[in-house]
This record gives structure tokens, C-alpha cells and sequence, in this order.
């Protein structure tokens, strides 16, 4: 697994910034790459290739699959039923950075609802 861009990781930085308006957000390492956590748990993390991982209700997660924006997450032999891989870029996966900070932050402020909710 190759390790992420510099990039990518500034990336994530701005997406986090952006989300500590909302509630407690703390970059550490998630399975050795950069992520995002809110109290013990992962919202978002880079992955291999500059894809960012988020997790989603499975409904949402099969609908991003479905259209094409997201691919579904496997760690080992085990799908990861909540989880999805996003790249860089947009729908025509042309890589603008502001492009995939847009939409990068867009599912990671997704992945944070979701998550937070989870610990209510």
C-alpha cells in the first residue's frame, strides 16, 4: 500500500478545520494513514491511491456506489458494509483539488454526522 500524498493530507487537514465547527475532531492515524476521529471513533481516513474513506449508512453507501462516486471498501477478505472509497476529482474524475475538497468535504461532514450520531 503506498502511502499518501502530501496532498491528499493537506486535504484532509482543511476538510478537518472545517468540521471542528461542528463538534470535537482530532487528526491521528487510522490503520497507519492519516484520518479524521470525533472522540474514539474514525470518521474518514486517506487510503491508498488518495482515497478518501469514509463510513456511511450502508443505504448511502450502495447509493454513491451506484452512482459511480464511490467504491465499496474491502480489508482483507471482508467487505466493509458501511465504509466507501472516494476519489480524488469529480464525477469525471478529473483531478481539480478544489474540486475534491468540495466534494470530499461534503462526504466526510456526512461520515461525521453519521458517526456522531452513532454515539447518542
Amino acid at each position: 500500500m503506498s502511502r499518501p500524498s502530501d496532498d491528499a493530507v493537506e486535504l484532509l487537514h482543511e476538510i478537518a478545520a472545517g468540521l471542528r465547527t461542528a463538534g470535537s475532531v482530532e487528526i491521528g492515524t487510522m490503520f497507519h494513514n492519516p484520518g479524521i476521529r470525533t472522540g474514539t471513533k474514525i470518521v474518514a481516513f486517506i487510503g491508498s491511491d488518495d482515497r478518501l474513506i469514509v463510513k456511511v449508512p450502508r443505504e448511502r453507501a450502495l447509493e454513491l456506489i451506484e452512482q459511480g462516486r464511490a467504491t465499496e471498501l474491502s480489508m482483507g477478505r471482508r467487505t466493509m458494509r458501511e465504509w466507501v472509497e472516494v476519489p480524488a476529482g469529480d464525477d469525471l474524475h478529473t483531478v481539480d483539488p478544489s474540486v475534491t475538497l468540495e466534494n470530499w468535504s461534503a462526504l466526510a461532514r456526512e461520515s461525521f454526522d453519521y458517526v456522531r450520531s452513532l454515539l447518542d
